[in-house]
């Protein structure tokens, strides 16, 4: 029996945003490897590059093309969505992975980041949704993932921005998929707890000890999970069941452990 989502090498094809390291490359060698041509789109253009060529050798059954581009900008998902129609790529499945972390009070935050993060998150994302899933169901059907993030439900002191823009993705993903679900379009928003990447700025060690803990998942099990979360049609996913159960902890969180926490992390804002 065929695992779930694995296609005829080379027959569908998957476009992967933020695809150049961490959860976007596992993402990207896990559908090259389950048969899908791999669209990989990341802003470095080197480290690019060099994950290209890693998911390339995955097999040769299947194209795999990359492309260099900013997509915390205004017009980024019309200028993508563009350029596949111009190279005749079709997706059938499209993953908006590409994330950006700050960790700072809002009041200590350039704007700059604050617009950015916001464009990459909710505009951006809400916009390639919009444009892929008109493709897809024009062609009986997709799948589509949205990275949101356990932080949806731990809204704390340096948390505002990134929390709430996720909570906005997590929120719409699960709204959208209801409207397209009937047009054979999936949508998941999957929402990971740490994930032992750069994203954090934390350093190698600290990723090791948070991976030997338990604290942290692998780049490459939340990618595993996420696409199986995906390709079961769930709307909404958080890729470790012991993660689930802290989730009531965090909404109450407060009084004086969230000013002991507060005054603890501010000397890690930045």
């Amino acid at each position: 029996m065929a695992r779930r989502g694995v296609v005829v090498p080379g027959s569908k094809t998957a476009l992967v945003t933020g695809a150049s390291k961490g959860i976007g490359r596992s993402f990207a060698l896990r559908l090259a490897a389950m048969g899908y041509n791999v669209l990989m789109v990341s802003l470095d253009q080197a480290e690019l590059e060099a994950t290209a060529s890693e998911v390339s050798a995955v097999s040769d059954k299947v194209w795999v093309r990359h492309l260099v581009k900013d997509m915390a900008e205004m017009n980024a998902a019309e200028e993508l969505f563009a350029w596949t129609k111009q190279q005749g790529v079709k997706v059938d499945v499209l993953i908006n992975n590409a994330g950006m972390f700050s960790f700072c009070d809002i009041l200590s935050t350039p704007v700059e980041r604050i617009e950015r993060m916001l464009l990459l998150h909710d505009m951006t994302a809400t916009k390639m949704c919009r444009l892929y899933a008109t493709d897809m169901a024009a062609r009986g059907g997709g799948y589509i993932l949205n990275m949101s993030s356990y932080s949806i439900w731990m809204p704390y002191p340096g948390l505002s921005l990134y929390s709430a823009s996720k909570a906005y993705l997590k929120s719409f993903s699960v709204a959208f998929s209801k409207e397209v679900r009937d047009k054979g379009v999936y949508v998941t928003a999957i929402c990971p707890a740490g994930i032992a990447t750069d994203l954090y700025g934390l350093s190698p060690k600290l990723q090791r000890f948070g991976l030997k803990t338990g604290i942290l998942m692998s780049p490459d099990s939340c990618a595993r999970r996420s696409l199986n979360g995906l390709f079961r049609k769930q709307r909404c996913k958080v890729p470790d069941w012991w993660f689930r159960l802290f989730i009531p902890v965090c909404q109450m969180l407060g009084g004086a452990p969230m000013r002991w926490l507060r005054n603890f992390t501010m000397q890690f804002q930045k």
